[in-house]
């Protein structure tokens, strides 16, 4: 029996080491997965390069048609450019013209500023004279209201005095009656 014990606890042990390390047809199945995931991220990495790959492609081609589009405009701007250079120079021309005529026009008036400023001086002279006549007449007029504003003054100070005396006399009255003096 002891046999039999040991063949037994042999078997067992055996077991339990099958089952502790693995097979071969446990690492077989392993590699098969692994192969399948080796696969799929290839096939992945490919279908990645292709999309890279047209990617780069449509950037190249709208790049390209950016660019022919830039230049086409670049081109319509520089024949703009020119037209608006051109007018621009035609523009200086006519108003070169008329700064020209506008010289010969501040000429004209410059001789007639000229004439308005002697004219001016005879009007200044002339108001000089006239004023030298007003001041004389209002000197005059000056010493007779001064003289009339003097006997106006004494008049006023008369009157003033009568009725000042003639209320100071009132008052008087008022109080003899108030204190029953008569």
């Amino acid at each position: 029996m002891e046999e039999n014990k040991t063949d037994m606890q042999l078997s067992e042990i055996g077991i339990m080491i099958n089952r502790i390390i693995p097979t071969t047809k446990f690492f077989e199945s392993r590699f098969e997965l692994l192969q399948n995931k080796y696969e799929e991220v290839r096939r992945g990495q490919d279908k990645f390069e292709n999309q890279l790959r047209d990617l780069k492609l449509d950037m190249d081609r709208r790049f390209n048609e950016t660019h022919i589009n830039m230049q086409e405009r670049f081109a319509i701007l520089d024949r703009r450019i020119d037209d608006t250079r051109s007018d621009m120079v035609e523009r200086f021309r006519q108003v070169d013209n008329r700064f020209e005529q506008v010289d010969k026009r501040f000429e004209q008036v410059d001789k007639r500023f000229e004439q308005v400023d002697m004219r001016l001086s005879q009007i200044i002279t002339s108001i000089d004279n006239l004023g030298n006549k007003m001041d004389l007449k209002i000197d005059n007029l000056v010493n007779k209201m001064d003289s009339k504003d003097d006997r106006q003054r004494k008049f006023t100070l008369k009157m003033f005095s009568i009725a000042i005396s003639i209320t100071g006399l009132s008052v008087m009255g008022v109080l003899i009656k108030v204190l029953n003096i008569i």
